[in-house]
């Protein structure tokens, strides 16, 4: 699959500001930049399910999402660049005028099935009234999608030299795969972007190849900006404020919260002196796409 699709080279960028102390280190593993559609971490998620759509002769892959989904428009994208069909099930009723993320899907040949919120949540159902559909899961949520997940850190030069990894968690997905391959001392953070979404913790533990490792992640909840996709003026101004200072780009829904988050967990402690920080940049800058246009200076 690799030869119908090309890939950039990423690279690590230290955050060298006045938020970050001089005695710890912070770099960002930049997966935004990999492709200009297939960004971040969507491409790990969906590589697997991917091949063995194709290894077992199916021509049409299928998946729920947002009106703003990330995920949406990768598989879109994904199946086009691999003359594979692909359908959509959209949350909520059809949109009069339809989001950015919603067109680019269309063009890319998706079919878009637009479900109410009720039905979405009955994914078997709507399963079962198609026939000859590879299905995956929303967000790329499963094993196969860890697995591509953990690839992730095989990116990184001397990756053992970080004492912590932390990336945003919306399904959980990628997660569970960089937990899967960081090593022992290396303390995973997830930093959730839904509001009181305890129960993502159980989902990640059972992608884990190795379930003791428990003990060496955690999950936040406080820096969502009151829920998923919000994003307050005070987010606004945050992601200004790191264009302007690191030359950095962020995301709404993600990356702007994750690296607010860090910088808080630096400024009260619980990433102590002497640590050595990874972010992950998983990508999702499609999602300004949304917001008034000069709004961010990116």
């Amino acid at each position: 699959m690799q030869n119908k699709l090309e890939f950039n080279k990423i690279i690590i960028q230290p955050v060298i500001t006045n938020r970050v102390p001089q005695n710890i280190s912070l770099d960002v593993l930049r997966l935004d930049q990999i492709h200009p559609v297939i960004s971040g971490n969507k491409w790990f998620k969906l590589k697997y399910y991917l091949a063995e759509a194709q290894q077992t002769g199916y021509n049409t892959l299928a998946t729920f999402g947002g009106a703003y989904s990330n995920h949406i428009i990768a598989v879109a994208f994904a199946c086009h660049a691999l003359g594979l069909k692909s359908m959509g099930i959209i949350r909520g009723e059809q949109p009069a005028k339809p989001s950015q993320t919603l067109l680019y899907a269309a063009e890319y040949g998706m079919q878009l099935q637009f479900v109410s919120r009720d039905e979405f949540k009955n994914k078997q159902a709507i399963q079962q009234q198609y026939n000859n559909v590879y299905w995956v899961n929303e967000g790329g949520y499963g094993s196969p999608g860890a697995k591509g997940a953990g690839e992730i850190l095989s990116l990184v030069p001397n990756v053992e030299k970080y004492t912590h990894i932390v990336c945003a968690v919306g399904t959980g997905t990628m997660l569970a795969g960089i937990i899967n391959s960081a090593q022992q001392h290396q303390k995973v953070t997830g930093i959730s972007v839904l509001k009181n979404n305890f129960s993502i913790i159980d989902e990640v533990i059972a992608l884990l190849n190795d379930k003791t490792a428990v003990s060496r992640f955690e999950i936040l909840h406080g820096y969502h900006f009151g829920g998923y996709a919000r994003h307050p003026a005070e987010l606004i101004d945050f992601m200004r404020q790191t264009w302007n200072t690191a030359a950095l780009p962020t995301d709404i829904v993600y990356t702007a919260k994750t690296l607010h988050a860090i910088y808080q967990l630096m400024a009260n402690g619980a990433i102590a002196a002497g640590s050595r920080v990874l972010m992950v940049h998983s990508g999702g800058l499609q999602g300004n796409t949304s917001l008034q246009k000069g709004l961010l200076p990116f």
